[in-house]
């Protein structure tokens, strides 16, 4: 039980650290919500005076409290799950805002990462069966000269070559300008057009790591004496390979990917930023560019607490498949 109390106190001081910081590093940034709002009102001609900014300021909704009484107040809020209005959408709660972008990175990003650890642990269990032939070198060059493509430079390649040179797919958007969401299959099939541009650069820059990681753990394993056990009783090769070798080199990999999807959440700002998608990663940029704090605690938030929640399960199971790390 020690192992587990252990474990529960780390979560929760960890988590309060969390909290903390997402309350204060918003705060820390230089500029403000109003100055970023004159500034837009400055830039298109606007005079502002001194009851411009008052007016803005009462229209944000902005705290004059003390920064202790801030903090309190917003940690009674996130129990409460209240995040306030947004700075940066008009008349739209920061719930909403969260809520309409979020299934849009919970499905790109969390189909791509899956597709990426099938696709990458299937190439390195091939890599490392066959290891120092032509196959083992073609699939780890392969895929790490791709990783070694920046997300976003990739990205932009893709939308260059494909988008605009070919116009194979839209160069924007998550959707056709005009449609409005909704679970009809002409939407789905719409917006599963408009996705494929940012989900291959995301698969196709995150595949080298589930390769390699799957291909080491395969040699390591092939060394073991049940490997050589098997082999020595005449098994198939591929029987060895699948059911030996592979089942064991997989558990690594298995709790890295319990950890990507950890981050699914935060999904990639700069892939969603290049490619215009209206995911969580893009609404986490708007509220930067516009010191949208409400909007930005609560993404922060959420991405936070989904990869400290996803660590928290993974001691856990370890705790409960491998009793030695108890100890």
């Amino acid at each position: 039980m020690g192992y587990f109390t252990r474990k529960v106190t780390l979560f929760l001081g960890t988590l309060w650290a969390a909290v903390t910081l997402n309350f204060a590093i918003p705060r820390l940034m230089p500029g403000s919500p109003v100055q970023a709002t004159l500034a837009r009102l400055a830039a298109s001609g606007q005079v502002v005076t001194n009851a411009t900014r008052r007016a803005i300021e009462i229209q944000l909704g902005l705290p004059h409290a003390s920064i202790l009484s801030q903090y309190f107040q917003y940690l009674v809020n996130i129990v409460q799950l209240h995040f306030g209005m947004t700075y940066s959408l008009q008349d739209e709660s920061v719930k909403q805002a969260v809520a309409a972008a979020a299934p849009w990175t919970l499905v790109l990003v969390g189909t791509t990462t899956v597709i990426a650890f099938v696709a990458g642990t299937l190439l390195g269990v091939v890599a490392g069966w066959r290891r120092q032939s032509r196959m083992d070198s073609a699939v780890t060059v392969g895929s790490t000269f791709f990783s070694a493509f920046p997300p976003f430079w990739f990205g932009l390649l893709l939308l260059y070559f494909l988008g605009f040179k070919e116009q194979l797919f839209p160069l924007t958007g998550g959707y056709s300008a005009g449609a409005t969401p909704h679970l009809t299959l002409s939407f789905l099939l719409d917006a599963a057009y408009h996705s494929v541009l940012p989900a291959t650069t995301l698969v196709i820059t995150s595949l080298a790591g589930w390769v390699l990681g799957m291909r080491n753990n395969m040699i390591n394993t092939l060394g073991e004496d049940y490997v050589v056990f098997a082999e020595g009783n005449g098994l198939k090769s591929r029987t060895i390979a699948l059911l030996y070798v592979a089942r064991n080199a997989l558990l690594p990999n298995v709790t890295s990917f319990g950890l990507a999807l950890g981050t699914v959440i935060g999904g990639s700002v700069l892939v969603e930023s290049i490619f215009g998608y209206p995911g969580i990663g893009s609404l986490l940029l708007q509220a930067v560019n516009n010191r949208d704090y409400p909007l930005m605690q609560a993404i922060f938030l959420m991405i936070t607490v989904s990869m400290l929640v996803t660590i928290f399960l993974v001691d856990l199971l370890y705790g409960v498949l491998d009793p030695r790390v108890r100890q």
